[in-house]
């Protein structure tokens, strides 16, 4: 059989089982099966009002002019004809007839519902509040060291978090890293601090001189003090990112402070590159599994963002610390705000602080001015 066989007697198929519509009776040309409306050029001439499709004809999709007809039936239902056109109703009426949310479902009301605020049972039970130290049973938490501060972080910073402390200069970055690694020290852990702006003696005679004895905890082989020049470090930089896991683990550290990542990021002229190097380094501190500090100069426009704006993306935790004047000059506050904590609820109160030989604290309950 032929191409144009086969094409012709599925033609005559077809005719053989449907009505003529010129034999069809005038009256039932308007209206076939369950709202079909007639294809032929009758079904387009002028109707008398009194055969104007009712209500209930408008319901079931034959809406008085051309609609959509299918000569095999309806394709998606398998059958003859359509049993309800979906784009019959108005959206005033199908958003009535629409299910709504149920008033307290799933946003903290009276009446619970499932995942997307929908209730299936309108007496379905409150469902138990949060128990916050359940909620945060699962997550390690620590605390910074830090006067006040710990007391506007709920329930402590996730463990192996890493934070930075964004300043400018004199807010006190390097005494915040000192006394975040003084709290570990107190708590019979271990760290170690690498600065890349002062030498080995110098920070130590700093916390010595505090009353923190970080001199008597080196040689109780419980801190280590690491001076690398910043030049020598970029230089090498794949090496010690790939040895300081290594490194951390050996020794056995808690926590860890890099002083700053600043004159890291200074090293790379180019910005593709300086993002890279400093995403590949914070990432390897991630692995150590070491809860770290990172300290990094404010940029000279804006004090609440790094120099680069890199690190507090790639940061798990931000404090920031600044200078705060009042509208007449006459006095000149240090402040802190912490911007973000992964995982942790905290206050977003700007909070004044006090930097003093006996480090720095918070005081919670002031206001700035």
């Amino acid at each position: 059989m032929s191409d144009d066989d086969w094409f012709e007697r599925a033609l005559r198929e077809r005719d053989d089982g449907e009505t003529d519509a010129d034999d069809a009776d005038p009256d039932e040309s308007e209206q076939r099966g369950d709202g079909e409306t007639d294809g032929s050029p009758e079904s387009d001439a002028v109707v008398d009002p009194a055969d104007e499709p009712s209500e209930d004809d408008t319901e079931t999709g034959d809406s008085g002019g051309e609609s959509l007809s299918f000569e095999n039936g309806d394709p998606f239902d398998g059958g003859d004809s359509f049993d309800d056109d979906p784009f019959s109703t108005d959206f005033a009426t199908a958003f009535e007839n629409a299910p709504m949310p149920d008033p307290g479902g799933g946003f903290g009301d009276e009446q619970s519902g499932d995942e997307f605020g929908f209730s299936s049972d309108p007496g379905e039970s409150e469902p138990p509040a949060f128990d916050d130290e359940e909620f945060d049973s699962d997550i390690d938490r620590i605390d910074i060291g830090i006067e006040g501060l710990d007391d506007m972080i709920l329930g402590g910073v996730p463990d192996r978090s890493l934070m930075v402390t964004i300043g400018s200069a004199g807010t006190g970055k390097t005494t915040f890293g000192l006394q975040f690694l003084r709290k570990a020290l107190e708590d019979g852990d271990s760290g170690v601090y690498i600065t890349l702006e002062e030498s080995r003696e110098r920070i130590l005679d700093t916390a010595d001189e505090k009353g923190w004895e970080f001199s008597k905890h080196e040689a109780e082989g419980r801190l280590s003090v690491v001076d690398l020049d910043p030049v020598e470090m970029a230089n090498s930089l794949s090496s010690i990112r790939n040895d300081l896991p290594r490194l951390v683990e050996e020794f056995g550290a808690d926590r860890l402070v890099l002083d700053s990542v600043s004159l890291l990021e200074m090293m790379y002229d180019h910005p593709s590159k300086r993002r890279s190097e400093v995403f590949n380094f914070t990432r390897a501190l991630k692995d150590a599994g070491v809860t770290t500090m990172l300290t990094s100069e404010a940029d000279q426009s804006n004090p609440y963002v790094s120099r680069h704006g890199i690190v507090e993306y790639l940061s798990d935790a931000v404090f920031v610390l600044q200078y705060v004047r009042n509208d007449d000059f006459r006095e000149t506050r240090l402040a802190i705000e912490i911007q973000k904590i992964r995982d942790a609820n905290h206050s977003r109160e700007t909070k004044p602080y006090e930097l003093t030989n006996e480090g720095i604290s918070v005081y919670q309950q002031a206001n700035i001015f």
